[in-house]
């Protein structure tokens, strides 16, 4: 999954929004050394989102269906479907807007700013400005994140492509979106209430 699924499965506890979030910008085991509690029961959150969404069976069939062309960019791309279905769907899943919900989570993200990699310090700005989680609600915006990707990438991943796989393939892809988000949320609230640790 991608930002937006990341911080909408944290619930409202804004360190825990925060710690999924940088997720993918923290390496290491060590995290409750690192950060505050809360935000490294976030990042925990964010591994076991991660390797839950990997290994599921329905996101396997959206996964086999880029494979031939994007080969092991295939899940990244899924990734980023998926947050556009989450954001076209987003009324079944959350009361409030997503527009209001993506600058409540911008300021979340400001407020705790000094517990941020240096990375996602230097995109803040960017994902602010471009709006990127109430623009992933369009196709447009997905293109623009894929491409972007593609271009800090070493190597041809063609992933500024793949909106032609979601334009053909666009019921598809909703589909096991559906069918397997409910699943995610399950196993996060799970998580939070009963952490690993």
């Amino acid at each position: 999954m991608n930002f937006l699924a990341h911080l909408y499965l944290s619930g409202h506890d804004e360190e825990v929004m925060v710690g999924n979030f940088i997720g993918d910008f923290v390496r290491g085991r060590a995290i409750y050394e690192q950060f505050p509690h809360r935000i490294a029961l976030g990042i925990e959150l964010h591994r076991e989102i991660d390797e839950f969404t990997d290994n599921h069976p329905v996101v396997l069939e959206s996964k086999i269906r880029l494979r031939p062309k994007y080969r092991h960019y295939a899940p990244v791309i899924v990734d980023m479907f998926y947050d556009h279905y989450l954001a076209v769907n987003w009324k079944n899943y959350h009361p409030q807007p997503l527009s209001d919900y993506a600058q409540h989570a911008y300021r979340v993200l400001e407020k705790f700013e000094a517990h941020l990699p240096q990375q996602v310090k230097y995109m803040m700005p960017y994902m602010i400005e471009g709006n990127w989680l109430l623009n992933y609600a369009k196709p447009e915006g997905i293109y623009r994140a894929l491409s972007g990707m593609a271009k800090r990438t070493p190597y041809d991943s063609k992933m500024d492509e793949a909106i032609q796989e979601l334009e053909l393939y666009y019921k598809d892809f909703e589909k096991e979106f559906l069918h397997f988000f409910p699943d995610l949320i399950k196993m996060s609230v799970g998580f939070i209430e009963s952490p690993k640790e």
